[in-house]
């Protein structure tokens, strides 16, 4: 069975991809683009917040409370800002038409 930290460490390669193709995409809106990158800040905060929680406090990222927060603010703002984004993408595509 393959374990949980080689499946993270390798849905990071399709993730790029994606990230390569909806940055050629002339479409994709900037903001939404930032917060899609901001992921990968998630991901590199993440890394080493779970390694301390290890040698620290003896425990999984997740079972420490005050870190684990701290952590998941990079997703939290990563996700508003690809809402944010498409959501200005589409109150300009509809008063293009409108």
């Amino acid at each position: 069975m393959i374990s949980k930290e080689t499946l993270f460490a390798l849905s990071l390669f399709p993730y790029l991809g994606f990230l390569w193709f909806i940055a050629r995409t002339p479409e994709t809106p900037k903001l939404a683009l930032y917060g899609f990158y901001g992921t990968l800040v998630f991901v590199a905060v993440t890394i080493p917040a779970g390694i301390y929680a290890q040698v620290h406090y003896g425990e999984t990222l997740a079972n420490v409370d005050w870190l684990h927060g701290s952590a998941e603010v990079f997703l939290t703002l990563s996700n508003i800002l690809v809402v944010i984004g498409f959501r200005q993408a589409i109150i300009n595509k509809s008063k293009v038409k409108g």
